[in-house]
């Protein structure tokens, strides 16, 4: 990874594979006929099917919040050691905090998370 829009790109990508977790998992809860359905009737998803669809509802929101830093510095022109540094870490974090999840370790989890999380706000200060 050589920079933070690489990370972000990368990023990308996993939340993508966190989309089809979660389709592939909720299919024998509710069936494909109700996933192609516009879902005006809500089901609730059990276990790890109901994990995966708050795993990615978690991770679009990391997504909303860790691509506008990455954007800003890229349209600043700022790379630094540490912002590519905390953009990585951001990106481990994630990528740890998907299986941990799906298999409900909630204070490894909640660490993992921060992780990430104190990784973005770092990166909104770089930018400033």
């Amino acid at each position: 990874m050589s920079s933070e829009i690489d990370v972000l790109v990368l990023y990308g990508l996993l939340t993508v594979v966190v989309l089809l977790i979660q389709v592939l998992l909720a299919i024998p809860q509710v069936g494909l006929a109700y996933l192609a359905t516009p879902r005006d009737e809500r089901r609730t998803l059990e276990g790890v099917a109901g994990r995966s669809l708050r795993c990615l509802e978690n991770s679009i929101v990391a997504m909303a919040l860790f691509a506008p830093a990455v954007l800003v510095l890229n349209a600043q022109g700022v790379s630094t050691t540490s912002s590519l540094w905390a953009a990585q870490l951001f990106l481990f974090a994630r990528v740890a905090y998907v299986p941990i999840y799906l298999m409900g370790i909630p204070w490894l989890r909640t660490g993992v998370w921060l992780v990430g999380f104190l990784a973005t706000a770092y990166l909104y200060f770089v930018a400033l």
